[in-house]
This record gives C-alpha cells, sequence and structure tokens, in this order.
C-alpha cells in the first residue's frame, strides 16, 4: 500500500431492527426519468439513456409526451417500473404506467405528477420475517397495484437504516431468474 492510496473508513453498520417498507414488485421494465438542474428531461433504463428512436416499450416517447409534468418531480433520478399493455405479464391493462419506487417521497398522489403512480405499499414496520408473510398474503388474494389481476409477481422488502432492497417473488423464488427446467 502506498501514502498515495489514502484512508477508507469502515462503513457505519446499520442496526437490524429497524424499519423496513414492503412494496408490490411489478412485472415490467425497470425505467427511470431524469430532470437536471436546468430543467432537462431524460429518459432511461436500467442500463442506458433511451430516446423515442431507440426505445424501451415506448417509455422514451410517453416520457417526451409528459416532459412538462415530469419536470415537477424535482432535479435528480427518480426511479421506477413501466409496465402494463404489452409488458411482461401486463396485469390486465389497457394502457402503460410509470410507477415510482421512493414510496417515502412519492406515496400520496398530491405530491406527485398526474401522470405518474407509485408502486403500492403492502406493510411497514419492523424488520423481519412476520411483516414478509403479511405483504405475500395479500399478494395472494391479487396485485393490489392491478386490482383484479391475479397472478402479481412478489415484493420488495426495503431496509430503511441498511438503503438495501431485496426482492422475494411468489413463484420459484428459489431458483435464479432466467433459470429454465
Amino acid at each position: 500500500m502506498t501514502e498515495t492510496e489514502g484512508f477508507v473508513a469502515f462503513r457505519k453498520i446499520p442496526r437490524y431492527s429497524r424499519e423496513m417498507i414492503i412494496t408490490e414488485k411489478i412485472d415490467g421494465t425497470n425505467a427511470q426519468v431524469v430532470v437536471t438542474d436546468g430543467g432537462e428531461v431524460l429518459a432511461g433504463s436500467r442500463t442506458r439513456f433511451i430516446t423515442p428512436e431507440a426505445d424501451n416499450f415506448g417509455f422514451a416517447a410517453w416520457v417526451k409526451a409528459h416532459e412538462d409534468e415530469l419536470r415537477g418531480l424535482g432535479p435528480g433520478r427518480h426511479f421506477g417500473e413501466w409496465w402494463g399493455s404489452g409488458i411482461h405479464r401486463g396485469y390486465g391493462l389497457k394502457e402503460k404506467r410509470f410507477s415510482l419506487f421512493n414510496v417515502s417521497r412519492w406515496e400520496n398522489p398530491v405530491t406527485r405528477p398526474a401522470c405518474c403512480h407509485c408502486v403500492p405499499v403492502l406493510y411497514q414496520g419492523p424488520f423481519g420475517d412476520h411483516g414478509v408473510q403479511t405483504a405475500l398474503e395479500t399478494l395472494r388474494a391479487g396485485s393490489v397495484a392491478a386490482p383484479g389481476f391475479m397472478k402479481p409477481e412478489g415484493i420488495v422488502i426495503f431496509h430503511v437504516a441498511g438503503n438495501l432492497m431485496f426482492k422475494k417473488t411468489l413463484e420459484k423464488d428459489e431458483e435464479p431468474k432466467g433459470r429454465t427446467a
């Protein structure tokens, strides 16, 4: 080790017994809206920026059409799920929706742009298996994001103090994604 590498502190370890927020994991495609400090609005997928000419299930075209409204999200990266008609499970919808992940900021419909939804909160409370099982039981009765759709994908568990997410699916949770028989 050389002197130029510098000191790196060990990060503080969060306490296990803290709050978690569990939301419905929607089966669509990961998306993001970026609002720059200058007010420019950009669309992205999970891995890249996209445009209406090089789109991902029409998300970039939707962002362009709702640019003025989306500017109301404020500067920053706003992650969510682009889902609905023609995307994976479809959820029986005739339209596509953008549901924001940051429920602490966007759950209240008054504070978010009208063109956006928010992933539904299924449980909020102490971190542990009880909350996970409660949320899974809720989904076994059908999707909360799309009432009447009976094959929801699963849940996302957010440990607030650790700023860490986990996912759990209702079917084939023990198998890696994309594995075939």
